[in-house]
Protein backbone atom coordinates (compact mmCIF):
# COMPACT_ATOMS: atom_id res chain seq x y z
CA UNK A 1 0.00 0.00 0.00
CA UNK A 2 1.43 3.24 -0.99
CA UNK A 3 1.32 6.31 1.58
CA UNK A 4 2.18 9.57 1.79
CA UNK A 5 3.40 12.00 4.56
CA UNK A 6 2.55 14.91 4.83
CA UNK A 7 6.34 16.44 6.07
CA UNK A 8 7.80 14.61 2.39
CA UNK A 9 9.73 17.01 0.04
CA UNK A 10 8.31 15.32 -2.92
CA UNK A 11 6.80 17.52 -5.28
CA UNK A 12 3.60 15.29 -5.88
CA UNK A 13 2.95 14.24 -2.06
CA UNK A 14 3.32 18.06 -0.92
CA UNK A 15 1.00 19.03 -3.68
CA UNK A 16 -1.33 16.23 -2.46
CA UNK A 17 -1.40 17.70 0.60
CA UNK A 18 -1.62 21.24 -0.20
CA UNK A 19 -3.72 22.02 -3.20
CA UNK A 20 -7.50 22.63 -3.07
CA UNK A 21 -9.24 19.54 -3.21
CA UNK A 22 -13.13 20.72 -3.29
CA UNK A 23 -11.75 23.35 -6.02
CA UNK A 24 -9.84 21.08 -8.10
CA UNK A 25 -13.04 18.68 -7.92
CA UNK A 26 -15.26 21.08 -9.11
CA UNK A 27 -13.32 21.72 -12.00
CA UNK A 28 -13.40 17.93 -12.64
CA UNK A 29 -16.80 18.06 -12.53
CA UNK A 30 -17.34 20.97 -14.62
CA UNK A 31 -14.82 19.69 -17.65
CA UNK A 32 -16.70 16.09 -17.49
CA UNK A 33 -19.94 17.86 -18.09
CA UNK A 34 -17.94 19.40 -20.88
CA UNK A 35 -17.33 16.13 -22.18
CA UNK A 36 -20.81 14.54 -22.10
CA UNK A 37 -22.21 18.07 -23.68
CA UNK A 38 -19.84 18.40 -26.43
CA UNK A 39 -21.06 14.58 -27.78
CA UNK A 40 -24.97 15.66 -27.59
CA UNK A 41 -24.26 19.18 -29.33
CA UNK A 42 -21.17 18.82 -31.18
CA UNK A 43 -22.10 15.93 -33.64
CA UNK A 44 -25.50 17.61 -35.04
CA UNK A 45 -23.06 20.94 -36.00
CA UNK A 46 -20.39 18.39 -37.46
CA UNK A 47 -22.47 17.30 -39.68
CA UNK A 48 -24.54 20.65 -40.69
CA UNK A 49 -21.33 21.69 -42.47
CA UNK A 50 -19.96 18.45 -43.89
CA UNK A 51 -17.24 16.89 -41.33
CA UNK A 52 -17.48 13.62 -39.86
CA UNK A 53 -19.68 13.44 -37.06
CA UNK A 54 -17.46 13.47 -34.41
CA UNK A 55 -15.37 15.93 -35.48
CA UNK A 56 -15.35 18.65 -32.76
CA UNK A 57 -15.63 15.67 -30.31
CA UNK A 58 -12.26 14.10 -31.43
CA UNK A 59 -10.73 17.58 -31.23
CA UNK A 60 -12.08 18.39 -28.10
CA UNK A 61 -10.48 14.82 -26.37
CA UNK A 62 -7.44 15.49 -28.29
CA UNK A 63 -6.91 19.11 -26.39
CA UNK A 64 -8.55 17.73 -23.02
CA UNK A 65 -5.75 15.52 -21.63
CA UNK A 66 -3.35 18.50 -22.91
CA UNK A 67 -5.34 21.20 -20.59
CA UNK A 68 -6.08 18.77 -17.67
CA UNK A 69 -2.02 18.25 -17.91
CA UNK A 70 -1.21 21.79 -17.91
CA UNK A 71 -3.49 22.87 -15.32
CA UNK A 72 -2.06 20.21 -12.84
CA UNK A 73 1.14 21.20 -13.52
CA UNK A 74 0.75 24.60 -13.11
CA UNK A 75 -0.90 23.56 -9.65
CA UNK A 76 2.08 22.67 -8.31
CA UNK A 77 4.66 25.35 -8.82
CA UNK A 78 5.36 28.01 -5.98
CA UNK A 79 4.82 31.88 -6.45
CA UNK A 80 7.71 32.37 -7.82
CA UNK A 81 7.20 30.19 -10.91
CA UNK A 82 3.76 31.50 -11.36
CA UNK A 83 4.85 35.35 -11.91
CA UNK A 84 7.91 34.36 -14.60
CA UNK A 85 5.03 32.44 -16.59
CA UNK A 86 2.79 34.77 -16.39
CA UNK A 87 5.53 37.70 -17.20
CA UNK A 88 6.92 35.56 -19.93
CA UNK A 89 3.14 34.42 -21.05
CA UNK A 90 2.09 37.95 -21.19
CA UNK A 91 4.67 38.66 -23.36
CA UNK A 92 4.35 36.01 -26.09
CA UNK A 93 0.68 36.70 -26.07
CA UNK A 94 1.15 40.19 -26.70
CA UNK A 95 3.63 39.14 -29.69
CA UNK A 96 0.82 36.84 -31.43
CA UNK A 97 -2.17 39.18 -30.20
CA UNK A 98 -0.36 41.79 -33.05
CA UNK A 99 0.88 39.15 -35.37
CA UNK A 100 -3.05 38.34 -35.80
CA UNK A 101 -3.06 41.88 -37.05
CA UNK A 102 -0.98 41.04 -40.36
CA UNK A 103 -1.50 37.36 -40.40
CA UNK A 104 -4.74 36.54 -38.68
CA UNK A 105 -7.78 34.41 -40.39
CA UNK A 106 -10.83 36.99 -40.12
CA UNK A 107 -13.83 35.47 -38.92
CA UNK A 108 -17.72 37.24 -38.75
CA UNK A 109 -15.29 40.70 -39.40
CA UNK A 110 -13.11 40.59 -36.71
CA UNK A 111 -9.37 39.07 -37.12
CA UNK A 112 -8.42 37.11 -33.55
CA UNK A 113 -7.31 33.93 -35.07
CA UNK A 114 -3.62 33.13 -36.02
CA UNK A 115 -2.52 29.28 -37.42
CA UNK A 116 0.14 27.65 -35.66
CA UNK A 117 1.36 24.12 -36.68
CA UNK A 118 -1.94 23.24 -38.50
CA UNK A 119 -3.94 24.42 -35.30
CA UNK A 120 -5.91 28.09 -35.32
CA UNK A 121 -5.27 29.92 -31.80
CA UNK A 122 -7.12 32.46 -30.39
CA UNK A 123 -4.16 34.48 -28.69
CA UNK A 124 -6.89 36.86 -26.85
CA UNK A 125 -8.00 33.87 -25.12
CA UNK A 126 -4.78 33.54 -22.87
CA UNK A 127 -4.36 37.31 -22.31
CA UNK A 128 -6.61 36.75 -19.63
CA UNK A 129 -5.22 34.76 -16.95
CA UNK A 130 -1.41 35.76 -17.76
CA UNK A 131 -2.41 39.38 -17.53
CA UNK A 132 -4.34 39.16 -14.18
CA UNK A 133 -1.43 37.73 -12.37
CA UNK A 134 0.86 40.13 -14.02
CA UNK A 135 -1.33 43.24 -12.88
CA UNK A 136 -1.33 41.84 -9.45
CA UNK A 137 2.74 41.72 -9.25
CA UNK A 138 2.52 45.33 -10.05
CA UNK A 139 -0.11 46.17 -7.56
CA UNK A 140 1.93 44.31 -4.99
CA UNK A 141 5.38 45.86 -6.19
CA UNK A 142 3.50 49.68 -5.62
CA UNK A 143 2.50 48.80 -1.80
CA UNK A 144 5.16 47.19 -1.05
CA UNK A 145 8.13 49.86 -2.36
CA UNK A 146 6.40 53.50 -2.69
CA UNK A 147 9.61 54.46 -5.09
CA UNK A 148 7.81 51.46 -8.08
CA UNK A 149 5.67 52.97 -10.17
CA UNK A 150 3.36 49.55 -9.87
CA UNK A 151 0.31 51.31 -10.61
CA UNK A 152 1.47 53.17 -13.88
CA UNK A 153 2.94 50.46 -15.38
CA UNK A 154 -0.56 48.27 -14.91
CA UNK A 155 -2.23 50.89 -15.95
CA UNK A 156 -0.04 51.38 -19.26
CA UNK A 157 -0.51 47.17 -19.79
CA UNK A 158 -3.91 47.74 -19.57
CA UNK A 159 -4.29 50.11 -22.09
CA UNK A 160 -1.83 48.38 -24.63
CA UNK A 161 -4.08 44.98 -24.10
CA UNK A 162 -7.13 47.20 -25.03
CA UNK A 163 -6.12 48.76 -27.62
CA UNK A 164 -5.61 45.82 -29.39
CA UNK A 165 -8.50 43.87 -28.49
CA UNK A 166 -9.78 47.02 -29.64
CA UNK A 167 -8.17 46.66 -33.18
CA UNK A 168 -8.86 42.96 -33.67
CA UNK A 169 -12.05 44.35 -32.53
CA UNK A 170 -13.51 41.86 -29.60
CA UNK A 171 -15.61 44.21 -27.12
CA UNK A 172 -16.58 41.25 -25.46
CA UNK A 173 -12.85 40.09 -24.21
CA UNK A 174 -12.07 44.20 -23.46
CA UNK A 175 -14.97 43.86 -21.23
CA UNK A 176 -13.74 41.10 -19.36
CA UNK A 177 -10.07 42.07 -19.17
CA UNK A 178 -11.11 45.83 -17.46
CA UNK A 179 -13.47 44.16 -15.05
CA UNK A 180 -10.31 41.99 -14.09
CA UNK A 181 -8.10 45.02 -13.58
CA UNK A 182 -10.69 47.43 -11.91
CA UNK A 183 -11.75 44.69 -10.26
CA UNK A 184 -7.72 44.86 -8.60
CA UNK A 185 -7.25 47.89 -8.65
CA UNK A 186 -10.29 48.35 -6.19
CA UNK A 187 -8.81 45.40 -3.85
CA UNK A 188 -5.94 47.39 -4.11
CA UNK A 189 -7.17 50.70 -2.09
CA UNK A 190 -8.54 52.54 -4.65
CA UNK A 191 -10.85 55.37 -3.17
CA UNK A 192 -15.07 55.60 -4.07
CA UNK A 193 -14.44 58.94 -6.09
CA UNK A 194 -11.59 57.12 -8.59
CA UNK A 195 -13.88 54.36 -8.65
CA UNK A 196 -16.45 56.39 -10.09
CA UNK A 197 -14.42 58.26 -12.36
CA UNK A 198 -13.09 54.88 -14.19
CA UNK A 199 -17.08 52.95 -13.74
CA UNK A 200 -18.45 56.85 -16.10
CA UNK A 201 -15.33 56.07 -18.21
CA UNK A 202 -16.28 52.48 -18.87
CA UNK A 203 -19.99 53.21 -19.84
CA UNK A 204 -18.85 56.22 -21.80
CA UNK A 205 -16.18 53.50 -23.68
CA UNK A 206 -19.24 50.86 -23.97
CA UNK A 207 -21.02 54.01 -25.79
CA UNK A 208 -17.97 54.89 -28.25
CA UNK A 209 -18.21 50.68 -28.96
CA UNK A 210 -21.88 51.02 -29.83
CA UNK A 211 -21.36 54.00 -32.51
CA UNK A 212 -17.95 52.42 -33.55
CA UNK A 213 -18.59 48.80 -34.54
CA UNK A 214 -21.13 47.66 -36.36
CA UNK A 215 -21.50 44.10 -34.92
CA UNK A 216 -22.07 45.52 -31.31
CA UNK A 217 -24.53 48.31 -33.07
CA UNK A 218 -25.93 45.28 -34.47
CA UNK A 219 -26.36 42.71 -31.32
CA UNK A 220 -27.13 45.61 -28.74
CA UNK A 221 -29.76 46.16 -31.41
CA UNK A 222 -30.92 43.03 -31.57
CA UNK A 223 -30.85 42.22 -27.68
CA UNK A 224 -33.34 45.70 -27.46
CA UNK A 225 -35.70 43.92 -30.23
CA UNK A 226 -38.31 41.13 -29.31
CA UNK A 227 -40.26 37.99 -30.78
CA UNK A 228 -39.69 38.38 -34.28
CA UNK A 229 -36.74 40.87 -34.39
CA UNK A 230 -34.65 38.87 -31.89
CA UNK A 231 -31.55 37.30 -33.83
CA UNK A 232 -32.00 33.65 -35.36
CA UNK A 233 -29.66 32.10 -32.44
CA UNK A 234 -31.22 33.89 -29.81
CA UNK A 235 -34.40 32.46 -30.78
CA UNK A 236 -33.64 29.33 -31.15
CA UNK A 237 -31.82 29.20 -27.86
CA UNK A 238 -35.05 30.42 -25.97
CA UNK A 239 -36.65 27.62 -27.53
CA UNK A 240 -34.61 24.90 -26.26
CA UNK A 241 -35.04 26.01 -22.55
CA UNK A 242 -38.59 26.26 -23.41
CA UNK A 243 -38.68 22.44 -24.27
CA UNK A 244 -36.50 21.33 -21.71
CA UNK A 245 -38.56 22.40 -18.64
CA UNK A 246 -37.37 21.34 -15.47
CA UNK A 247 -35.80 18.00 -16.23
CA UNK A 248 -35.30 18.43 -20.03
CA UNK A 249 -36.00 15.90 -22.80
CA UNK A 250 -33.55 13.71 -22.38
CA UNK A 251 -29.70 13.07 -23.74
CA UNK A 252 -29.53 13.13 -27.29
CA UNK A 253 -33.22 13.96 -27.50
CA UNK A 254 -32.63 17.90 -28.26
CA UNK A 255 -33.97 19.39 -31.22
CA UNK A 256 -32.85 22.73 -31.41
CA UNK A 257 -29.21 21.80 -31.47
CA UNK A 258 -29.85 20.80 -35.08
CA UNK A 259 -30.63 24.68 -36.11
CA UNK A 260 -28.42 26.53 -34.08
CA UNK A 261 -25.05 27.09 -36.02
CA UNK A 262 -23.16 27.73 -32.66
CA UNK A 263 -24.69 24.52 -30.56
CA UNK A 264 -20.84 23.30 -29.72
CA UNK A 265 -19.50 26.83 -28.19
CA UNK A 266 -21.33 29.90 -27.94
CA UNK A 267 -24.80 28.35 -27.13
CA UNK A 268 -24.03 25.17 -25.48
CA UNK A 269 -25.84 25.98 -22.49
CA UNK A 270 -29.43 26.20 -24.36
CA UNK A 271 -28.52 22.34 -25.41
CA UNK A 272 -28.00 21.52 -21.65
CA UNK A 273 -31.45 23.57 -20.75
CA UNK A 274 -33.07 21.17 -24.21
CA UNK A 275 -31.45 17.57 -22.69
CA UNK A 276 -31.36 18.34 -18.92
CA UNK A 277 -33.72 20.51 -18.42
CA UNK A 278 -33.60 23.58 -15.16
CA UNK A 279 -31.94 20.99 -13.19
CA UNK A 280 -28.79 20.26 -14.63
CA UNK A 281 -28.11 24.18 -15.48
CA UNK A 282 -28.88 25.24 -11.85
CA UNK A 283 -25.71 22.26 -10.96
CA UNK A 284 -23.61 23.65 -13.49
CA UNK A 285 -24.75 27.57 -12.19
CA UNK A 286 -23.94 26.74 -9.03
CA UNK A 287 -20.21 24.89 -10.23
CA UNK A 288 -19.25 28.34 -11.44
CA UNK A 289 -20.13 30.39 -8.16
CA UNK A 290 -19.07 27.77 -6.01
CA UNK A 291 -15.53 27.90 -7.59
CA UNK A 292 -15.07 32.05 -7.73
CA UNK A 293 -16.11 32.25 -4.07
CA UNK A 294 -14.07 29.35 -2.79
CA UNK A 295 -11.17 30.62 -4.12
CA UNK A 296 -11.82 34.40 -3.10
CA UNK A 297 -12.62 32.84 0.42
CA UNK A 298 -9.18 30.78 0.08
CA UNK A 299 -6.85 34.00 -0.78
CA UNK A 300 -8.64 36.49 1.09
CA UNK A 301 -7.59 34.46 4.45
CA UNK A 302 -3.91 35.06 2.78
CA UNK A 303 -1.64 38.26 3.89
CA UNK A 304 -0.12 38.60 0.68
CA UNK A 305 -1.02 40.93 -1.51
CA UNK A 306 -0.18 39.31 -4.97
CA UNK A 307 -2.20 36.40 -3.69
CA UNK A 308 -5.28 38.38 -2.59
CA UNK A 309 -5.13 40.16 -6.19
CA UNK A 310 -3.85 37.24 -8.90
CA UNK A 311 -6.64 34.98 -7.05
CA UNK A 312 -9.29 37.69 -7.10
CA UNK A 313 -8.61 38.17 -10.98
CA UNK A 314 -8.54 34.55 -12.14
CA UNK A 315 -11.79 33.46 -10.29
CA UNK A 316 -13.28 37.01 -11.69
CA UNK A 317 -12.02 36.42 -15.19
CA UNK A 318 -13.58 32.80 -15.14
CA UNK A 319 -16.68 33.58 -13.18
CA UNK A 320 -17.12 36.63 -15.38
CA UNK A 321 -16.96 35.00 -18.58
CA UNK A 322 -19.60 32.12 -17.57
CA UNK A 323 -21.46 34.84 -16.77
CA UNK A 324 -21.60 36.38 -20.27
CA UNK A 325 -22.07 33.16 -22.00
CA UNK A 326 -25.22 32.22 -19.83
CA UNK A 327 -26.62 35.43 -19.61
CA UNK A 328 -26.62 36.21 -23.42
CA UNK A 329 -27.89 32.66 -24.03
CA UNK A 330 -30.73 33.27 -21.73
CA UNK A 331 -30.89 37.02 -23.58
CA UNK A 332 -30.21 38.75 -20.80
CA UNK A 333 -27.57 40.87 -22.30
CA UNK A 334 -26.20 41.14 -25.89
CA UNK A 335 -24.34 37.87 -27.46
CA UNK A 336 -21.10 38.18 -26.90
CA UNK A 337 -19.43 35.39 -28.54
CA UNK A 338 -17.41 34.08 -25.44
CA UNK A 339 -17.20 30.19 -24.53
CA UNK A 340 -18.40 28.48 -21.67
CA UNK A 341 -15.54 27.81 -19.73
CA UNK A 342 -14.58 24.22 -19.65
CA UNK A 343 -17.88 23.44 -21.40
CA UNK A 344 -17.74 24.68 -24.49
CA UNK A 345 -15.82 23.19 -27.57
CA UNK A 346 -12.87 24.92 -28.34
CA UNK A 347 -9.01 24.08 -28.21
CA UNK A 348 -7.81 27.58 -27.11
CA UNK A 349 -10.95 28.34 -24.76
CA UNK A 350 -9.65 25.22 -23.46
CA UNK A 351 -6.35 25.58 -23.02
CA UNK A 352 -6.19 28.98 -21.94
CA UNK A 353 -8.99 28.58 -18.82
CA UNK A 354 -6.64 25.46 -17.74
CA UNK A 355 -4.17 28.13 -17.56
CA UNK A 356 -5.98 30.26 -15.35
CA UNK A 357 -7.23 27.57 -13.48
CA UNK A 358 -4.08 25.90 -12.44
CA UNK A 359 -2.40 29.03 -11.82
CA UNK A 360 -5.44 30.03 -9.25
CA UNK A 361 -5.14 26.54 -8.11
CA UNK A 362 -1.47 26.79 -7.23
CA UNK A 363 -1.95 30.31 -5.72
CA UNK A 364 -4.66 29.03 -3.48
CA UNK A 365 -2.40 26.26 -2.17
CA UNK A 366 -2.11 26.08 1.75
CA UNK A 367 1.51 27.80 2.85
CA UNK A 368 2.02 28.29 -0.52
CA UNK A 369 3.25 31.86 0.39
CA UNK A 370 5.28 30.23 3.42
CA UNK A 371 6.76 28.00 0.50
CA UNK A 372 7.63 30.49 -1.70
CA UNK A 373 9.82 32.35 0.94
CA UNK A 374 11.81 29.05 1.97
CA UNK A 375 12.03 29.12 -2.01
CA UNK A 376 13.66 32.35 -1.94
CA UNK A 377 16.04 31.37 0.98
Amino acid sequence: MISIRRNSRNIISKWLWTVDKPLLAMVTVLIIFGVFLNFSASPSVANRIGADTFHFVKRQLFFLPIAYGVMLFLSMQNLKTIRRISIIGYVVVICLMLMTLFWGESTKGASRWIRILGFSLQPSEFVKPVFAVVAAWLFEGQKKHQDFPGDILSFGLYCLTIGLLALQPDVGMSIVVTAIWGFQLFLSGLSMTLVGIFALGGIGLLVLAYFSFSHVHTRVDQFLASGGELSYQVRKSLEAFANGRIFGRGPGEGIVKNNIPDAHTDFIFAVAGEEFGLFLCIIIVGLYAAIVIRAMMISMRDSSMFIILSAAGLSASFGLQAIINMASTLHLMPTKGMTLPFISYGGSSLLATALGMGMLLAITRKNVNAEDKDELE
